[in-house]
């Protein structure tokens, strides 16, 4: 008879060569186990501190990688890509394509809770980048495995700019560099009804960022963080 243990050390090699890592000795277990255990399924011992380390480690990673790949870009474009890269929905995408979901300790409650599946699987996504790296102390094991996945991933999301969250991206930067965040200031424009145009301006401060116009509030809006992130791509080049 098969003990649990047993049975997640199998599940958890068999998950290792899910990830093309078959061939690398270097995975921690123990630390890929934690990094699959909802805090609904421990309070204790849980994914909560490697998803930490994983989020500063995705972020670094992609840094990396749109910087490599797209050396005379302006840094909004990669600041915008770089906020659509690491966020829930891409993270669980990737978590999704290596089937993490199933390998994921958690408790009935929390996995019956359908609309928190994002959440859960780009915290997991995260947790295990934190268990590579800590696996060996340094990017070796990340660089390797994380790098194509996030290349793959940029080019799709610069083939339809559609995808840019300026807004999320501005916010990211403002808080980065500011510890604030920007304020919008959106009005109606004037013009007939069926034609309706909104101007928006967005602030740090007493400083204008940038401003735009869109047919909706939220377009205006989008519209004049991205300009805001031409303005400062200007400035930061010599």
């Amino acid at each position: 008879m098969t003990t649990p243990d047993l049975r997640r050390s199998k599940n958890l090699k068999q998950l290792v060569k899910k990830l093309g890592l078959a061939e690398t000795k270097s995975v921690n277990l123990s630390l890929l186990h934690l990094a699959l255990t909802h805090p609904s399924f421990s309070h204790q011992d849980n994914y909560q501190q490697l998803e930490f380390i994983g989020d500063a480690v995705v972020r670094l990673v992609a840094s990396e990688v749109l910087m490599a790949a797209y050396p005379k870009s302006p840094v909004g474009e990669f600041a915008a890509i770089r906020s659509i890269l690491v966020s829930d929905r891409c993270l669980a995408e990737f978590a999704d394509s290596f089937g993490l979901e199933r390998y994921l300790l958690v408790s009935p409650s929390a996995a019956s809770d359908r609309a928190g599946k994002t959440s859960r699987l780009a915290d997991a996504f995260e947790a295990i980048l934190g268990a590579f790296y800590l696996s060996t102390n340094d990017l070796a094991l990340v660089r390797p495995w994380l790098n194509p996945i996030l290349e793959e991933k940029a080019v799709e999301i610069r083939r339809d700019p559609a995808l840019h969250n300026y807004k999320d991206a501005l916010q990211e930067w403002t808080q980065a560099n500011h510890k604030l965040l920007p304020k919008y200031r959106v009005q109606e424009a004037a013009g007939q009804n069926h034609a309706h145009r909104f101007l928006a301006q967005v602030w740090l401060k007493d400083r204008q960022l940038g401003k735009g116009s869109g047919r909706s509030k939220k377009e205006a809006e989008q519209a004049a963080a991205k300009d805001a992130f031409s303005q400062l791509s200007i400035k930061k080049q010599p």
